[in-house]
């Protein structure tokens, strides 16, 4: 792209100005396993070579370890803190309503993609679920041919005017996927290598679905089928030039007992005991429209109190749950993990790695989980992949090393600054 700058500043981080594509992948709810378990079978010969031939660490993703929050973070290089976007839902104290966190309106920060974009660039970004479409996308233009910006999900209803590409399943040839399914993360890396060779990106960001993962364990040979396909879909795109940083926006534990049940602390129902029936209000960040295969249990809540109540005996007595990692009042979580203090309750409550938190027993659904349960939230979700196909000199690792770095360290290899 004709810059004359060497670099384009947003959220008071300068990223390099590529001069060769520059692609970020977020592989949703890839724990490190999931590669190694795969990559130990011979399966991934693509990420093999790129892991020898590049730079491979381990990054810390931010808490609450979502979708939402951590797709947010890579999107604009910062916390929650700075983009306001700390769950795939908010809680209104106030009104007592919950809406979706999928609505640009309540984005802080400005994007990477749209501070490039603004310096020439051209942009392309694919993801699974619609959820993360608008907000992505928010502050590109389609009317120019510059910027491309769609979901798998609602591939077939994109228009020229507010995606770039008309109806992306015909363009792509494929049929929209089940939103269910691990073809609709498929739908994204197809997408991805389509339109490095058509429309040619300065830059691309592809973020896909954490279904398989919900569902499989990384030894398990549906697990590994998925990365099996992935990594051909890389070759690709690292055959073709493009420095590529691959990432997670968490990972992925087990959540069940021994004879595959979920394993769940029903915070609202001892909040009632402690506190009165719905005295309290605990919220689960991680619910979003897509509930079937976790069932809207994670390894993060946060909770609202009623007025003058003696937080800090609540919080010891949460604390001393069986199953619960860490409780933290809203000022200390904040500062701990970077959280917009406006958008969380009066504490924050995290559950050991086997464990999930949800809010009363009998508000939960649970007869879509197949499988013994698998999710993500908490700290033990926390370390993802940070793989470069180019060599970065003195990267650093977890936990200085964040997810949401992607796109500086993919600018440094695109520039031609790697070493």
């Amino acid at each position: 792209m004709a810059q004359p700058s060497k670099s384009v500043s947003v959220n008071d981080r300068d990223y390099a100005i590529p001069t060769q594509p520059l692609i970020v992948i977020c592989l949703d709810g890839c724990e490190p396993e999931y590669l190694e378990q795969a990559m130990a079978t011979g399966e991934m010969p693509a990420l093999t070579r790129i892991k020898q031939k590049g730079t491979d660490r381990i990054a810390d993703s931010v808490i609450p370890s979502f979708t939402n929050p951590n797709n947010m973070s890579i999107a604009t290089g910062r916390p929650p803190a700075v983009h306001g976007i700390c769950g795939n839902y908010l809680y209104d104290p106030q009104s007592g309503d919950a809406v979706m966190m999928n609505d640009p309106v309540f984005l802080r920060a400005p994007t990477i993609f749209k501070t490039y974009y603004d310096a020439g660039a051209k942009v392309a970004i694919v993801t699974a679920k619609d959820k993360l479409r608008a907000l992505l996308g928010h502050g590109l233009e389609f009317d120019d041919k510059r910027a491309i910006c769609f979901s798998s999900e609602r591939s077939s209803e994109t228009t020229l005017q507010e995606h770039g590409v008309e109806n992306a399943s015909v363009w792509l040839g494929r049929d929209v996927p089940d939103v269910y399914s691990a073809e609709l993360s498929e739908f994204v890396f197809a997408a991805g290598v389509k339109l490095l060779k058509e429309f040619k990106p300065d830059v691309m960001y592809l973020t896909t679905t954490d279904y398989v993962q919900h569902k499989y364990a990384p030894e398990d040979a549906n697990a590994i089928s998925f990365y099996t396909m992935f990594d051909k879909y890389l070759d690709e795109l690292d055959q073709m030039g493009a420095a590529i940083v691959i990432t997670a926006d968490h990972g992925m534990k087990p959540k069940h007992t021994s004879d595959g049940e979920p394993d769940v602390v029903y915070l609202q129902d001892y909040m009632d005991e402690w506190l009165g029936k719905a005295a309290a209000k605990v919220i689960l960040p991680i619910t979003d429209p897509y509930v079937v295969h976790h069932g809207a249990l994670g390894s993060y809540a946060t909770a609202y109190l009623p007025d003058n109540t003696d937080v800090a005996s609540i919080i010891e007595k949460t604390a001393a749950l069986d199953g619960i990692m860490e409780v933290l009042d809203r000022a200390e979580a904040c500062k701990r993990y970077d959280l917009p203090p406006d958008r969380i309750g009066d504490m924050v409550i995290i559950s050991t790695e086997n464990k999930t938190v949800g809010t009363s027993e009998s508000e939960h659904d649970l007869s879509g989980l197949n499988e013994p349960l698998r999710s993500h939230g908490g700290l033990t979700e926390q370390q993802v992949p940070f793989i470069v196909n180019r060599v970065i000199a003195d990267l650093p690792t977890s936990p200085q090393l964040r997810n949401y770095d992607a796109f500086y360290f993919a600018a440094v290899a695109a520039s031609g600054s790697a070493s």
